[in-house]
């Protein structure tokens, strides 16, 4: 028996939908050599991250062992599989594989940090591979909804892994490779010991429609529309962002993209060759000269995003273009759960000024991810002892084990931080890692366990009470507390300023404590503390926080 072992573990991904990585690795426990498939983000809210710009997967047990790290592999460019590689390069080090594509996002990241673009490498697609230490490692194109999608395989004397990265069965796709059937089913030949695959629409059980589909009912609806039309999706879906825009040029329309992030991604699609025959766009500027009724706009900020072009647009103005009764304005997108508050908001906003807004219609729209028929047949064309779900909440992971039972596969579920040992032909846990989250806050990384944010949470729930006092050389008060507040009611039951009655308890406090209490700082700080926090709670029934400075004179 091989004293050789090969692992599978997810960081990022797995129990969740956004913030991918995967770490396999082969050779002795625990002196494996690794490599890391995908490093994403995913995006903070501001009911549990107030103030938080990215979330990242906590890379601690990869960058301990950033010695046995061969390379990072990249499926495609969205973010929440490529937006943390800048972050991280710093702290791994490790060389990143791409395609065309996706490494022109890569390295456009990389030199906004500071990194070193060349460490981004351009990876041929299948049959060429790329050697990583134990592991030959190929790229598959696959359709999805962003051009030079890839799965991988994932080679290694422990067997082959096919990694499907995000996909969908999608023969005609607009933009990118259509799905090639015979191609994937011939990846099944040698023997595939694990099909690492998408969990996403699981639970839906109608037969994916292809990106084709949306153009002709996105152009009758543009022709039937009066005034301006304005319409939204997710910047790195070009194939959408391209049938958005041909459905305006055939209606007559003059076409602009606004918002930096959909500029760059058709900018980077273009010229990767990825992207061809856009129709011709105008400025911004040159848009406020165009009749409203011959103009469509295309903007971002799909997810309700609060600084993106559709918010602004909602907010009043943006680039000097507003709204008004009658313009329609189309989401041609799928609201990703957790973002519904911020999308109602802003078709509410929207409502209020008379605009037609048209959401969550399905002939608008269509999925990039695999439905369940879909992952059927891709159970079917790899034929591996073992199908691993990712890619999903735990919901979505469970109910693809169970597809995979039912298809007489080994469905294995494995979130983050579970180490699986695919060695011969009982999968096993081989270990339980601990994973979590690190924030982006500004330009710093603080861990979700640091405290940061959980007292912005605090704060914001229960407001904030400042104290200061002065003591003199002999430890007696110099003069009242004096107090200020934020984020509280100004009056209380009292019907007196929540201040005075706040300086008034805490000078009575002062006045009674002891020697003792007056030259003991934490003792002092300590009741100073409750006394502000007991009367808060007494005039407006909130317990805040509070931060007392004391300061002491010295001779």
């Amino acid at each position: 028996m091989s004293s050789e072992r090969l692992i599978y573990l997810p960081l990022g991904g797995a129990g969740e939908i956004g913030m991918n990585a995967y770490v396999y690795g082969y050779g002795k426990p625990g002196k494996e050599r690794l490599i890391l498939v995908d490093l994403g983000v995913t995006f903070p809210d501001m009911d549990g991250t107030p103030g938080v710009d990215l979330i990242l997967p906590d890379i601690s047990w990869l960058e301990a062992r950033k010695g046995q790290l061969e390379a990072i592999f990249i499926t495609h460019a969205h973010e929440d599989h490529v937006g943390a590689v800048a972050h991280y390069y710093a702290r791994l080090g490790a060389p990143i594989h791409a395609r065309a594509f996706t490494a022109n996002i890569a390295r456009r990241k990389m030199q906004e940090h500071g990194n070193p673009e060349k460490a981004v490498h351009i990876a041929s697609t299948w049959p060429a591979t790329v050697k990583a230490g134990p592991f030959t490692v190929g790229f598959v194109p696959i359709s999805h909804s962003i051009p030079e999608s890839s799965g991988l395989v994932i080679d290694s004397a422990g067997g082959r892994i096919v990694h499907t990265g995000d996909f969908k069965i999608d023969v005609n796709p607009v933009v990118g490779e259509p799905f090639d059937r015979d191609l994937w089913a011939s990846l099944s030949e040698p023997g595939v010991k694990a099909l690492v695959c998408d969990s996403t629409n699981v639970f839906s059980h109608h037969e994916g429609r292809s990106e084709s589909t949306v153009g002709g009912p996105i152009t009758d609806l543009v022709a039937a529309s009066k005034g301006l039309f304005v319409c939204t999706t997710f910047a790195s879906n070009v194939a959408r962002v391209k049938s958005l825009a041909e459905a305006g040029v055939r209606a007559g329309r003059s076409v602009c993209l606004m918002g930096r992030a959909m500029q760059r991604m058709i900018e980077a699609a273009q010229e990767t060759g990825v992207l061809t025959g856009f129709p011709k766009t105008i400025s911004p500027e040159e848009a406020g000269n165009v009749p409203r009724d011959s103009l469509m706009l295309i903007v971002t900020g799909s997810q309700g995003e609060r600084r993106a072009a559709s918010a602004q647009l909602a907010n009043g103005k943006y680039n000097g273009i507003t709204l008004k009764e009658g313009d329609t304005f189309l989401f041609s997108s799928k609201t990703i759960p957790g973002n519904e508050r911020g999308v109602i908001r802003i078709i509410n906003q929207f409502s209020e000024m008379g605009v037609d807004v048209i959401e969550g219609d399905d002939r608008y729209h269509v999925s990039g991810h695999a439905n369940r028929p879909d992952l059927d047949e891709m159970h079917k064309l790899i034929k591996p002892q073992m199908v691993i779900p990712m890619h999903g909440e735990h919901r979505h992971l469970r109910e693809h084990v169970k597809l995979a039972n039912a298809n007489r596969l080994k469905g294995v579920l494995a979130v983050n931080g579970m180490m699986i040992d695919l060695s011969g032909n009982a999968p096993k846990v081989a270990e339980y890692i601990e994973t979590g989250r690190t924030y982006l806050d500004g330009s710093v990384q603080v861990g979700a366990m640091d405290g940061v944010v959980r007292d912005r949470i605090r704060m914001a729930l229960n407001g904030h009470v400042m104290v200061n006092v002065i003591l003199d050389e002999e430890d007696e008060p110099l003069g009242d507390p004096w107090v200020e507040i934020m984020g509280l009611a100004e009056t209380g039951r009292s019907n007196a300023p929540l201040v005075d009655v706040l300086e008034e308890d805490l000078s009575q406090f002062m006045g009674r404590a002891g020697a003792k209490m007056l030259t003991n700082d934490d003792k002092l700080e300590e009741g100073l503390r409750r006394t502000a926090r007991q009367s808060t709670q007494t005039e407006i029934g909130k317990r805040p926080e509070v931060t007392v400075v004391i300061s002491r004179l010295t001779a």
